[in-house]
């Protein structure tokens, strides 16, 4: 996927509009997966299944929903984890430490108490050798 392209999820992600990210990832993930003759399995599509569950708990965790944030923050971790920092061409690295430090800041399950916000660079999507702010 070229940079270009990964701008326009910049873009998206940049803005704090995790949904749409989500939802952009999620048409890109669908593609693979047709196109792919691996199918689901397929390295990018995971890949982009991974980015997508840390877009779905970023946008859960906004919206104060700590049930459904806690889910994607596991799957995101579990599905990231299994990837190079730098994979086609996006620094993981930030992804990741902003996916636990979610999960840290998370209030108990009927606790009541609000989700704080994830003060590392989450909203600052990396690509190997440059920033997009």
């Amino acid at each position: 996927m070229s940079l270009l392209l990964w701008d326009e999820l910049a873009a998206i992600w940049q803005s704090g509009d995790f949904r749409g990210a989500h939802d952009w990832i999620n048409e890109r993930w669908s593609r693979t997966v047709q196109e792919s003759p691996q199918g689901d399995t397929d390295p990018f599509a995971r890949f982009l299944q991974g980015i997508a569950f840390a877009a779905l708990a970023f946008h859960f965790a906004g919206e104060q929903n700590g049930e459904s944030a806690a889910i994607f923050v596991e799957d995101g971790l579990s599905t990231l984890s299994r990837f190079p920092l730098s994979y086609a061409g996006v620094e993981l690295a930030p992804i990741i430490d902003a996916l636990a430090e979610l999960r840290h800041g998370l209030p108990a399950a009927g606790s009541g108490l609000p989700i704080p916000p994830v003060i590392s660079g989450v909203r600052a999507l990396r690509f190997a050798g440059r920033v997009v702010q």
